[in-house]
């Protein structure tokens, strides 16, 4: 296994010790007298030693604390070196800042005990009060940069989390963006479909019927519906133009369409539906003096309504398409049901999309919705929560 290659700061603070003690050392600045070892260049081991852990106090912090402090006691038995006792400090602090977060936090409960136990010692030895001193300058050289290693640790820990918070919020954040940009081009997907496609379904179907029959009078009728329903588009475009460019931004634009408006719906589908032998019918059994809805429940049974009339335009065979609208126990009930067989005369294609933009309503306030055939009648229901908090989903 290949060792990481010593930091470059670590090196020059090496470097910076090992010529600092050397210097010392030619000028005979020692720390001791009367030592074990009397020869000088005996305090020169410890020193080198030492400048060695400082070359990976960062990238060998726990191996760098074994060997240092090794040194640190055989330095007391030299003349002792000031650079020695200085790099040792360095040392001691390293393995705390950049050591295993274990290792870490051992280390300043292991030099506490160290400066204890030698102040005891000293004391019961020398039983004066030079022990005091010793153990002052044992916390110096061993506790104390411990604790400073231990703090700035933790600081620096605290600044990465709250760095981390800050990127995981600013994702937060733009996923919610995201996320809201993609459930409003839903919304206004919806809206244009149910605003215009009825419209354009109308016209499709008309055109076919003028192209295909060479009847003046029938040109003339397929006519007037399908400039009757350009108008109309028209005039939804621009409202949903003027919608997109000054929003009023609480969820759905102003001018909510009303179930109140049912009424000349189905007006507009008996005019555009009469050429397919189409007959429609309103069944509203909604109390009278009952509260309002929430606008979002209104608009969502709106276009549900509209959307099951369009399909009936465009795929519905002859006969009586009825829409019914209840409310009761706290719910808003919608049922069309249209005559569901082969089809006569022209018709306009489908992509399935306005099924989808039914059931997507219905869901978005918590509700249910079904649509299916059930033997030559096809069915829409839908059931809508019709409670205030219907309006908050």
């Amino acid at each position: 296994m290949t060792l990481p290659r010593p930091h470059r700061v670590d090196l020059l603070i090496a470097a910076i010790g090992l010529v600092g003690g050397l210097l010392l050392w030619f000028f005979g600045l020692h720390t001791q007298v009367d030592r074990l070892f009397t020869e000088r260049w005996a305090t020169l081991v410890p020193l080198v030693v030492m400048a060695g852990c400082e070359a990976v106090r960062r990238t060998a912090p726990r191996a760098a604390l074994t060997v240092g402090t090794l040194a640190i006691v055989a330095d007391q038995f030299t003349y002792g070196s000031l650079a020695t006792v200085l790099m040792f400090t360095d040392v001691v602090y390293a393995a705390v800042v950049y050591g295993p977060t274990a290792h870490a936090r051992r280390v300043p409960y292991s030099t506490g005990l160290v400066t204890v136990g030698v102040t005891i010692g000293f004391l019961v030895w020398w039983q004066n009060a030079y022990a005091l001193l010793v153990g002052v300058i044992t916390g110096m050289i061993s506790f104390l940069p411990a604790i400073t290693g231990a703090i700035v640790r933790n600081h620096r820990e605290a600044a990465d989390a709250a760095r981390l918070r800050a990127e995981q919020t600013a994702l937060l954040a733009e996923m919610d963006r995201a996320q809201a940009v993609v459930a409003e081009r839903a919304r206004m997907a919806r809206e244009l479909h149910d605003m215009v496609a009825n419209h354009l379904s109308a016209i499709a179907i008309h055109s076919t019927a003028a192209l295909s029959l060479d009847e003046p009078t029938t040109t003339r009728q397929a006519l007037t519906v399908i400039r009757e329903n350009s108008v109309a588009g028209l005039a939804e475009m621009r409202r949903l133009i003027g919608l997109l460019r000054d929003s009023s931004g609480d969820g759905e634009p102003g001018a909510v369409p009303s179930l109140d408006a049912l009424d000349g719906l189905l007006a507009r589908a008996r005019t555009n539906g009469s050429s397919g032998g189409l007959e429609f019918v309103l069944e509203d059994t909604r109390p009278p003096d009952g509260a309002a809805l929430p606008a979002p429940v209104e608009l969502a049974a709106y276009r549900i309504v509209q959307e099951s009339l369009t399909n009936a335009v465009k795929h519905a065979s002859p006969g009586t398409v009825t829409v019914r609208v209840g409310r009761s126990d706290g719910v808003l009930t919608v049922a069309v049901d249209s005559p569901y067989g082969k089809r006569p005369g022209p018709s306009a294609p489908g992509t399935g999309s306005g099924l989808v933009g039914m059931r997507e309503r219905a869901e978005l306030l918590g509700g249910e919705f079904r649509a299916a055939a059930a033997g030559a009648v096809w069915q829409v229901r839908a059931v809508l929560p019709a409670d205030e908090k219907a309006g908050n989903a």
